[in-house]
């Protein structure tokens, strides 16, 4: 499962990684690729794993690379922010890493366009690998921008619903929601006021909710964020309109933004024992396969069950779709050693039995179609959800932009002054969104 360190770099992803990324423009070496990956060479490999079992993990990993490639060494770097790694790759150098990975799949579009990191088409080309038979389409499709796809998946994240079971049944909801109107007529159901406060909630849906964020409930209503012209569509897609609508009304039936606020400001933080889904203040969370894990480690007085998420009503036929995130890696274009480099990404992240041990160990969600179907993964009964949410062509992610995830922040933050109220008309408000995000992405270019 992921750490603080996971989620700390998705929330600076349009922020000072973006900023040194703008600066980046490495340029990808003409010479990287001429190394002899059949002679004895050492690589440098940063990653962003820092809790004790991550870092174990990798290295597991890593040896298993080293074990059927002996003249290839990895000297392996952890914890580093995508800050750290920008700065490398613009220096280059005997200690900059010739592989790196990142938690941060909003960035790639900044990684691709300024040539920070290679094309690996090439490279799957002369493998003789298909990534989009290889991968699930998700997150084929985020590891890629404009035709280039300079980085790969290395394990995913895929959202879904977690729900107290015995709040569930104490309420007389015998099966979890499938679509957003059951979903409403639940949470309803499981809310239990307490003046001004709440002895239960149903769901939490307010945008500062832990992972209740835009893209995450949008990514139900299959988006399309930029039209065939790049310019942005949420002004035009009827999915925009449809998300930001059916979050507003849970605002506003569970007891509106001001009550929901003040209780959430009760309620423990996302990363601790306190999570109100875990203390039971909370009945429905939408939330990553990590917390499966974290929840069960908290003891909580109550069954867990796990689901996807709901789908709009005219979708429901597309029930068992979520959204699809997770880790990326790729090969730095100053490295001159891009052939020896490409056989740790290669084995890292196609190598069937390489990536079920490492999402055993990981515990997160395998990046290969093969194996997620592999027998020798271990996992809760329940986690089994997150693997057919992966594999599900329905899922989405969200797409790749030069100037990495600002757009993703634009629509956020106006998401901020739609649920509390501040902006009143919806139609004016996301044309607005749509301009800020088209002049965003000009100056980015």
């Amino acid at each position: 499962m992921p750490g603080m360190s996971r989620k700390a770099a998705v929330a600076l992803a349009a922020s000072a990684s973006i900023a040194l990324l703008a600066t980046a423009c490495t340029g990808q070496s003409s010479s990287g690729s001429d190394d002899d990956a059949s002679k004895d060479t050492t690589l440098n490999f940063w990653h962003a794993w820092s809790a004790p079992n991550e870092v174990k993990a990798v290295k597991t990993l890593v040896a298993g690379f080293e074990k059927a490639h002996p003249n290839i060494h990895v000297n392996i770097v952890g914890n580093v922010t995508d800050d750290k790694i920008n700065q490398a790759l613009r220096a280059g150098g005997d200690k900059a890493p010739d592989v790196i990975s990142s938690f941060t799949t909003n960035n790639v579009g900044k990684f691709c366009s300024s040539g920070a990191l290679v094309d690996l088409n090439p490279f799957f080309k002369k493998a003789d690998i298909d990534p989009e038979t290889t991968f699930p389409k998700a997150m084929n499709e985020y590891t890629q921008f404009d035709g280039n796809r300079c980085t790969v998946p290395l394990l995913g994240d895929a959202y879904g619903l977690y729900y107290n079971k015995t709040a569930f049944e104490k309420a007389g909801i015998k099966t979890p929601p499938k679509t957003w109107s059951e979903f409403e007529a639940d949470a309803k159901k499981l809310t239990i006021s307490d003046g001004d406060s709440y002895k239960q909630l149903g769901f939490m849906p307010n945008y500062h909710g832990w992972e209740t964020t835009t893209e995450h409930y949008f990514a139900q209503f299959s988006p399309t964020y930029f039209d065939s012209s790049g310019k942005s569509n949420v002004a035009k897609d009827p999915a925009f309109t449809a998300g930001f609508d059916l979050q507003k009304k849970l605002v506003d039936e569970l007891g509106g933004f001001q009550k929901l606020e003040k209780y959430r400001a009760t309620l423990g933080d996302e990363w601790g024992a306190k999570h109100p889904f875990h203390t039971g203040q909370v009945a429905m969370q939408l939330d990553g396969e990590w917390r499966l894990g974290m929840a069960l480690d908290a003891k909580p007085k109550f069954e867990i069950g796990v689901a996807p998420l709901p789908v709009p009503d005219d979708q429901a036929d597309q029930y068992g779709k979520g959204y699809i995130t997770g880790t990326i890696a790729g090969i730095a274009a100053t490295s001159h050693k891009q052939n020896a480099a490409w056989e740790l990404v290669k084995y890292m992240t196609t190598n069937t039995d390489a990536v079920v041990g490492f999402a055993n160990d990981i515990h997160n969600v395998p990046s290969t179609l093969a194996a997620l179907k592999s027998p020798k993964l271990k996992y809760d009964p329940r986690f089994k959800t997150f693997l057919d949410i992966a594999a599900n062509p329905n899922s989405t992610t969200s797409p790749a932009s030069i100037n990495g995830g600002q757009y993703l922040v634009t629509i956020q933050n106006f998401g901020y002054d739609f649920e509390r109220g501040k902006v009143k008309n919806l139609k004016s408000g996301l044309e607005s969104t749509a301009k800020q995000i088209d002049t965003d992405i000009a100056q980015a270019k």
